[in-house]
Order: structure tokens, then sequence, then C-alpha cells
């Protein structure tokens, strides 16, 4: 993007700042006066922002003060600033409530969502990623199927600076570094343009913020040159020179270097650092053995050499922010960063990335430091939470809590909550054809409180298929459970689970997918069918292979969608992506990342149908679905049959519905949820084996002489008797959404 916008209309900025301009009237709307204009969102900051410093001849290095100034031009803390600036004093500011989350309200803004990759998407030739989400062919098609927002994924530049220079990310653009955003994707300009696209399609735009890092860009270089406030951002403590003794030396060509457990121990001692931590992400023997990493000496403007020793919960170019530094310096980043999306912008809503670890606490008792579920994190995703809901957008959390931490921050923090608990056990569910694990996972999350509708129910996403099973393995270790009719613990019943999934879904049984490191399994849900069902060589598949995994991958659809809360599926799935071969990416996943073999390249519309690979070069993944172009036109394609299902769902109103029941089956591979509507119940009855199934329905809910309906053909198919059931036969992997219609009075 260039570094000056055109100039704008000659409104004031406090114009600017407080006066929102309806969209023209449309036809549709001249004929629905009911439906509320939408308020647009004007460039507000344009005449400031993006007027950055040239980078000047000179050293980079802190006793160099056009270096230091440019740098402070480049960071997040200094743009964050002047957003602020533009809210405060404002009447808007109060027009919202704020203090509680509202999942249902969050629900019925956006309730299916598109979770985009950038990296991955392959667009019409020569237009951006956000030129082309915010194409209208796109948006038909989306309006087709019935998905209603889209979640950009990472589109701001990330990464690092290393002296004037930048590097790249280390993390798939999740360790942002700028406001700006990263010319690779695209402009500010299509950035608005694609939610004024989005909006006139009935949609709207979830962005993203990171709450728990930055990588180590403008914001960190200054911390380490001890210049202001900027140390303030980071959990970083500073060595003393005399203790330098205490620090590894750094490699040459690095600019830091991990902590071994010995040199943890010695700084935790010596009163730096509170020291272990409950448990390292992403640990890798000789590379990253715990969350500390020791910068080298680093010159400031105070003509000081500094080194400090950061944390980061993530990789070592994640550097981990402080949440309650005497500066704030860390909370008033990002909260700038997050009014620039949404007053600014033009986005809807912000998915929190990261936000479990805001806080962090010396053991008393010398074991761990508290760094999961602290009430600190709790604390600092309500005063986010708070601030989106202020200014009327609504945030979501991806990450991987215990249900516990996902009822405690649902209290007063993030609207909605990825479903980590129930998306592997979905998956056991689909590899063993039992649902018993999911059924234990669903009733466990309702015993503790967790709203069914405050959850975020995902096919796939960038991520692996995760089988840490934190709420067993971390948080209820000891704990017993039932489970195959015999009591076991928490930890081995996480064990048990995972050494199922790995011995079903990879080695023989599905080479084409990976285990990444401890966190779960590199594939797509199209290749996790295809394990389950014994397919061994996917460049073997038969037509009819084929037609099993798209019904099976429309069960997983049914599963997700008729059940209260948010939709959500990638263009993985939307095409049937296939894992890229290890060979086609072996220079990313040669340090272990073994999940860029699922982030392979699709193609939506057939942008470019001779296109191997994305703008950013991304391989192409085989596609076993096609272009939605195609898919739309055939009513037996995956993308049709999955239209079906939102139209039911819509229709019914089952995404803000209350589940009332999970109740015990008649068959080990059938899963049934009952769920409280407006005017009646609804039933989602599911066949997760590759047999067919006859069984009874039952549940204490469902009042005898009701009149069971099939919501997808309006025909009726039953009569619950007196024992509060009927009798259903499933054919493989079939699925229903059934009306239950009270008997008359």
């Amino acid at each position: 993007m260039t570094d000056k916008e055109p100039p704008d209309t000659p409104a004031t900025e406090e114009q600017q700042a407080s006066e929102p301009v309806a969209e023209e009237v449309s036809f549709e709307r001249a004929f629905y006066p009911a439906r509320p204009a939408r308020l647009r969102p004007r460039a507000r900051l344009r005449d400031r922002l993006w007027q950055r410093k040239p980078k000047q001849p000179g050293s980079p290095s802190g006793d160099n003060p056009d270096y230091v100034s440019w740098l402070e031009s480049e960071s997040m803390l200094s743009d964050a600033r002047a957003f602020a600036r533009q809210f405060t004093g404002q009447g808007s500011m109060w027009q919202n409530p704020y203090a509680a989350p509202d999942p249902r309200a969050a629900i019925e803004k956006a309730p299916v969502w598109f979770t985009a990759y950038p990296i991955s998407m392959i667009t019409r030739d020569g237009a951006t990623f956000l030129a082309t989400l915010g194409d209208p062919q796109l948006w038909r098609a989306f309006q087709q199927i019935g998905i209603t927002a889209i979640h950009t994924g990472p589109v701001k530049r990330a990464g690092g600076i290393s002296g004037w220079d930048t590097t790249p990310s280390v993390d798939g653009h999740f360790d942002r570094i700028s406001t700006q955003f990263d010319e690779t994707f695209g402009t500010e300009d299509e950035f608005r343009a694609m939610c004024e696209v989005a909006a006139e399609h009935g949609g709207m735009v979830i962005d993203d913020i990171v709450p728990g890092h930055t990588g180590k860009g403008a914001d960190f270089r200054l911390a380490e040159m001890k210049v202001g406030d900027y140390p303030g951002i980071y959990h970083m403590v500073e060595i003393l020179r005399e203790d330098w003794d205490l620090l590894p030396s750094v490699p040459r060509g690095r600019d830091s270097v991990n902590l071994d457990p010995v040199a943890e121990k010695k700084l935790t001692d010596a009163g730096y650092i509170v020291g272990e931590m409950q448990r390292v992400i992403f640990y890798e023997p000789g590379v990253k053995e715990t969350n500390w990493s020791a910068t080298d000496a680093v010159l400031g403007p105070d003509g000081v050499e500094h080194r400090w020793v950061y944390l980061h919960y993530f990789k070592e170019g994640q550097p981990s922010l402080n949440w309650l530094d005497p500066t704030f310096a860390g909370m008033r980043l990002v909260i700038g960063d997050a009014l620039h999306s949404l007053g600014d912008l033009g986005s809807g809503a912000l998915r929190l990335d990261a936000n479990g670890f805001l806080g962090v606490e010396k053991s008393a008792s010398g074991g761990p430091a508290w760094s999961e579920g602290h009430p600190l994190s709790e604390a600092a995703n309500q005063l986010i939470a708070s601030m989106v809901r202020k200014v009327g957008g609504f945030t979501f959390q991806e990450l991987n809590l215990s249900i516990d931490d996902i009822h405690n921050t649902a209290e007063r923090g993030a609207d909605l909550s990825y479903d980590f608990v129930n998306r592997p056990a979905y998956h056991h569910a689909m590899a063993t054809g039992d649902t018993e694990f999911l059924r234990l996972t669903m009733r466990a999350a309702r015993e503790i409180g967790v709203d069914t509708a405050s959850l975020v129910h995902a096919l796939q996403n960038h991520d692996e298929m995760t089988y840490e099973l934190v709420h067993f393995a971390s948080l209820h270790p000891a704990d017993t459970f039932t489970f195959r009719r015999r009591e076991i613990s928490g930890a081995d019943l996480a064990t048990l689970i995972r050494a199922e999934l790995t011995e079903r879904l990879t080695g023989d049984a599905g080479p084409y997918n990976a285990v990444f490191t401890t966190n779960g399994i590199a594939s797509t849900t199209a290749s996790i069918i295809a394990a389950s069902l014994g397919m061994t060589d996917l460049a073997a598949l038969t037509d009819a292979d084929v037609e099993a995994i798209t019904k099976a991958h429309l069960l997983l659809a049914m599963y997700n969608a008729w059940q209260p809360g948010v939709f959500a599926l990638s263009g993985w799935d939307l095409v049937g992506a296939l894992p890229l071969e290890r060979r086609q990416v072996s220079a990313l996943i040669r340090h272990g990342d073994t999940r860029w073999i699922h982030r392979g390249a699709y193609d939506l519309l057939d942008f470019q149908p001779e296109a191997t690979e994305s703008a950013s070069k991304m391989p192409r993944a085989r596609s076993l679905y096609g272009p939605l172009s195609e898919q739309l036109a055939d009513d037996a394609s995956f993308a049709s049959q999955l239209r079906q299902i939102l139209e039911v769902r819509a229709r019914h109103g089952i995404a803000t519905a209350r589940q009332l029941d999970i109740p015990a089956v008649s068959n080990k591979g059938m899963l049934v949820l009952v769920h409280r509507l407006q005017q009646a119940d609804q039933v989602t009855v599911l066949n997760f084996t590759a047999t067919t199934v006859s069984g009874s329905v039952r549940s204490e809910e469902l009042q005898p002489g009701s009149t069971v309906i099939d919501m997808v053909t309006n025909s009726t198919v039953g009569e619950v008797d007196d024992l509060h059931s009927w009798h259903v036969l499933l054919q493989p992997h079939e699925g229903r959404s059934l009306l239950i219609v009270p008997p008359e009075e």
C-alpha cells in the first residue's frame, strides 16, 4: 500500500469520528423498510496513519537517533495512542451494553462462518487475497450456501525486524508486528471494500487481534533498547551485567537463545523470573525446552548495553505481552489495535488469539508458575471483550482450554469460545464408530455449565486436529470418569483417546496424515474421514470412495450445524481438500511443524484453474469436490447438500436454541441431541458408522404423543410413545433433524 492515501472529504476530525454514513437505499430495502440500514464506518484515521518515517542511512542500533525514531514510527504502541484518541469523549462509546457476554446476540449477527487462511487461497489472476474475499461473485456463492460471515485470518504485517529489514513470519502470520496490512494480502481500502460487499450480501467480516504476544517487530526492538514504555509491553526482565554469566551465549546469526531447564532454574533462584510453566507448548529438545529465551546484548540510546530474558508461550519469535506492567503498555497496544479494526476498518467482530496466557504468577509452593486459568487472564479478557462490545462488536476466543476455563471466561470475557472440547471427540467418534467419548465430553460441558450456544462448532481450521484433551490431562488428571463400563482417571482417559486417534488416523491407517508434536494430528477433514473408512492410498480413491467421504463429511457438518452455537467451516472443507505430500512442503516442516501439510492452496471459484500454487507459494491441494461454481449447479454435491443443512438450521432457529439433553443411545454409533426451540423441540439424530443402524431415540424431555417431523422433507416419520421414545432407521453416515410437535390439548 502507499504511504499516503488520497484525501477524503474535507470533514473535520471530530466529524469523521462521530458521523456514520448510511448506505444508499437499495431496491430490496425500499420494499423491506423494517430492515435497518447498516452504518458504514468512515476512514477516520487516514489523515494521520501510515505517514511513516523513511529509512535512513546509518547504523541500525540504539546510538542512531534516526533508527530509534524510525522504529517508533513503525510501532504498534505508537499507532495505538492515535487510535484511542479518536474514541475518547465520544457519545457513541456509551450506546451499547458491554458488561456481560451475549452469545446469542453474536449468533444473530453471524451464525455461519467461513474461516479463511490467507496464504492458502488461490485468488483471481492479479488480485489480492482481500480483493478476492470482497468479490461479489464469491459472496453470492456464500449467500446461496448460507454463509453469513468470513473470518479473514491474520492479514497484517507479521514476523520481525532485523536492523532496517523485515523478517518473515515464524507462525503463519500470528506473530503480528504492525497495524498496517501485509501488502501480500491486500490494502486497507480493499479490506473496507470487502466489509461493504459482505454487508450487501447480509454478511460481516471478522478480524483478529492477538492479546498474548507480538512478533519481534519495532515494539520488541525498542523494548530491547530500553526505550520509554516499550519494555512494559512484554514479560521481559533485564539481567544485571554482573549476572550475565547466568545467561547462555547467543549463537552467531541469532538474536536470542532458548534457556535450558538448568539456566531457567538459576535465573529463578536468582529472583529474576517466575520459572517453569505448567507446560511447554511446542516442546522440542534442543530447540524449545522452556518458555524463556535470552537476548543478546543490545545497545540502547542511553549508551548502555542491555540483556533480557523474555517469556514466550509459543515460539521464540513470539514474545509474550505483560498485562500487569505499571505502564499498561501492552494493554494499550492491544486495545488500540482492536479499536482500529472495529471502528475504522469496518469489522464486526474479533478473534482473540492466544488469550488464555495473559497472567503468570510465581508458585508459592515451589512448583511450576501459575500460567493457565489465572484470574488475570480472565480480567484481561473481560477488559478486551467489554471494550469490543462497547463499540458494538463481539469477540470469540480460539484457544484449547479446559471446560472449566471456558465456563469461567464465558462469565465476563469473550462472547464465544471455540469448541476444542468436543472437536477431538467427534473425530474420535468418526474414527471408531463409537460416540461414547463424544457424549461424555458434551455432558461434561453441560454439567459444568457451558452453554452450547456460546461455542463455535467447527470443521477444519488452520491448526491441527487437536488431541491435547487439556480438560482431562491437565485440569482433571486424577478425577474419575466412567468410560466403556469401567472407571478411569482423566489422565488415563486422555492417553487412551490420543492412542486410538493416532492408531486409526496416522501410520499405516493414514500415512498421509502426520502427528504434530504433542498437540494433535495434521490432517484435513477429508483425510480424517478417509483414514476412518480404511482408505490408505489417496491416489487410488474411486468415485464410490469420494461419495463415501462426502457423505461422512456432511454428517460432521450436521453434527456441528444442528446444535446451538456458531457453525464454522473452511475453504479446505468446501472443496474437499486432501493433505499435501510431505516433499511439497519439506522446507516448512523440517523443524517439526507438520501442520503445513494440511494448509494446501484451494480455489473456491475456479479463479485460476491451471494454478499450481497460491500467490504465497503454497502448493495446490487435491480437491475432491471441485469449485463452488460447479458444486452449486449440482444438487448432489457437497456444497449443495450443505446448503440444505444450513437452510434447515436457519429456518428453525437451531443456532440460538437451548440444549436440553444428550440421552443414552441404543446403538454405540448413534448420537442424539435434544434442543428447545421457541415453539417446539428439535432432535438431531446421527449415525457415525459406515453401516445401517436401527435403534430407538429416547429422552424424558420428549412429550408422549408428540408428532415427529423430518425438517428436510417436512414429512411425518413417527410419534413419541409413552416411554418418551420412537424407532429410527439410519443409513451409513446418515443424519436427521427432527421437529417434535407436541399434541394438541
